[in-house]
């Protein structure tokens, strides 16, 4: 009797075990077609780029890392940030020449449509200034997410020396909204939004919806003050290959 009832747990539990198995092998698949998201495909419902062109981004970004590292090696720290062609460098390098060689091999990777080089010159950023970018662009992107009318899923952020760069797919309002809610975190030395500006119809069009769900944000802080807008022209913003339109750098006050 002992026996048989032994069995009896043994057999479900070997069951769940399978189930479970099974589940994790394939949820280990899904963030190679949605960008790996944790919500499964909802990367692909909110953000506006297809997930063919999210999965050519992540391809850019690895191969112009590696193809740094191959030619740079421990000299430089260079970063590859992509978002629908338009590819952002930023980090240290050693020199103008080095700077200047990073552009001319990021424009030869295949899908890259423009380069902005933002790459900082004999300037070596430590470990606990790398950290600090890290926190800083946590921050960023929880402000953002709880913005009203910014369409945080489709926005990459990242953060180099205390500069924020923003990329993605928004309207000119929305890219208002979204310079002002990164402007507004602490510890952000400038803003600098690299956005592809798009129509009002566009966005819905590549968003699937009117408003999403903008009613559970708020507005932003009106104690902040938003941080003036000028041209990415005057702040040693460059893309070759291409144009810059959408691109405008935010100084904080």
């Amino acid at each position: 009797m002992t026996t048989n009832r032994r069995k009896s747990y043994v057999r479900p539990l070997a069951l769940a075990l399978m189930l479970a198995a099974g589940a994790a092998s394939l949820t280990a698949c899904v963030p190679l077609v949605v960008g790996g998201a944790a919500a499964g495909s909802a990367v692909v419902i909110t953000d506006r780029r297809s997930s063919g062109t999210q999965l050519d981004d992540q391809n850019i970004e690895f191969k112009v890392q590696s193809l740094m590292r191959q030619n740079f090696g421990d000299t430089s720290r260079i970063n590859a940030t992509a978002y629908n062609g338009r590819l952002l460098l930023s980090g240290d390098a050693a020199n103008e020449g080095v700077k200047a060689k990073a552009t001319e091999i990021a424009r030869g990777v295949q899908n890259v449509k423009v380069v902005y080089n933002q790459l900082n010159v004999g300037f070596t950023r430590d470990f606990s200034g790398r950290t600090s970018d890290t926190w800083i662009t946590s921050k960023v992107k929880s402000a953002l997410l709880n913005t009203k009318f910014v369409p945080s899923a489709t926005i990459v952020t990242t953060t180099d020396a205390n500069v924020v760069y923003l990329l993605g797919k928004v309207t000119e309002k929305e890219s208002q909204y979204a310079g002002n809610a990164a402007a507004g975190v602490s510890g952000v030395k400038r803003v600098v939004k690299l956005f592809e500006i798009i129509t009002r119809d566009e966005a819905v069009a590549l968003s699937g919806s009117e408003a999403g769900d903008d009613k559970n944000k708020s507005e932003p802080k009106a104690e902040q003050t938003p941080a003036p807008i000028e041209n990415g022209s005057g702040n040693n913003l460059t893309a070759p290959a291409g144009g810059s339109g959408g691109v405008e750098a935010m100084p904080i006050r």
